[in-house]
């Protein structure tokens, strides 16, 4: 059974910044970060490979976000910076064992966390 915990949400102010974190449970896997608003639909955010050579953001954070991990500790982080409004949401980290043919696609993700709540503030 895969597990992913994320943690690292929070109530910040518009143009502040976060870390979220997210432990896999040993494996190393193929990751991306996706988000839901309310009365919205989970949205693709970022996605890391399996070395962490090749990152992909969506447009909407390029140059605000970024993603990287540490094997070593099968962890996975989004540092989020110069936060909005509009990037208050639900994020979740999500796991392929396989190179997904769409990072973008939550469908190519085999196992997801239960979410960490990030706030921002106007």
């Amino acid at each position: 059974q895969v597990q992913l915990v994320e943690s690292g949400g929070g109530l910040v102010q518009t143009g502040g910044s976060l870390r979220l974190s997210c432990a896999s449970s040993g494996r190393t896997y193929y990751m991306g970060w996706f988000r839901q608003a309310p009365g919205k639909e989970r949205e693709f955010v970022a996605a890391i490979s399996w070395s962490g050579s090749s990152t992909y953001y969506a447009d909407s954070v390029k140059g605000r976000f970024t993603i990287s991990r540490d094997n070593a500790k099968s962890t996975v982080y989004l540092q989020m910076s110069s936060l909005k409004p509009e990037d208050t949401a639900e994020y979740y980290c999500a796991a392929s064992p396989y190179t997904p043919a769409d990072y973008a696609s939550e469908r190519r993700y085999a196992y997801w966390g239960q979410g960490t709540q990030v706030t921002v503030s106007s």
